[in-house]
């Protein structure tokens, strides 16, 4: 990479754009919300079930000006949900701070495990055994989602959930390969446990990206 272009994603005016696309959210509190998609390049965390494993390099995925991300997403929708890789592990101020401009609502999905940056409307926090979120992304999440591979994740869930504020929505949401064998889990679960709440991947069951 040359160094100009790699100053300039250093300083969060370009990044590794993965993709961007235009779907129905379908995760979390905004589930069945139209949303253009950005995903970000880069990711340290390492969770052996992730499924976009192709995000974790960064230098894959070509270094784009956020004015095209910006522009591109305002031709879409007025709810812009930035995820990754790990969204966090860039300066993710000028990316926002053009998203707000054109007077759009903007998302971020982080595992947390990097300082916060940007301006952000609604804080999705997926935290990681790997690499645990600071401190400050718990304090501001809007949301709390986790993932639910095994039983020791309902221990790792009620720990996280010390961590973030009152108004935090909590969320389990079976891991898609083993969701038959936890749902069942994750049900009984919530029904004694009733400040959690079910979040399920239904972009995957509706077939759509």
């Amino acid at each position: 990479m040359k160094k100009e272009i790699e100053a300039l994603v250093n300083q969060g005016e370009m990044l590794p754009l993965m993709e961007e696309f235009y779907t129905i959210q379908g995760e979390g509190y905004y589930k069945g919300t139209a949303a253009y998609f950005v995903r970000i390049g880069g990711c340290d965390v390492g969770c052996h079930w992730c499924d976009v494993k192709e995000s974790w390099n960064a230098n894959l995925h070509p270094p784009t000006a956020i004015d095209k991300i910006v522009t591109n997403a305002a031709t879409y929708s007025d709810t812009i949900v930035v995820t990754g890789g790990e969204p966090l592990t860039w300066d993710m101020g000028p990316l926002t701070k053009g998203l707000k401009e054109k007077g759009l609502k903007v998302h971020i999905e982080t595992s947390g495990a990097y300082k916060l940056s940007g301006d952000w409307d609604w804080i999705c926090l997926s935290p990681k055994k790997l690499k645990l979120p600071t401190a400050e992304v718990c304090e501001k999440a809007n949301e709390l989602k986790i993932i639910i591979y095994n039983k020791s994740d309902f221990k790792f869930a009620e720990e996280q959930a010390e961590r973030v504020g009152k108004d935090c929505i909590l969320y389990m949401q079976p891991e898609w390969s083993k969701r038959d064998q936890v749902v069942p889990e994750i049900v009984d679960y919530v029904m004694a446990n009733p400040k959690w709440k079910v979040s399920l991947q239904t972009h995957k069951y509706l077939n759509i990206p």
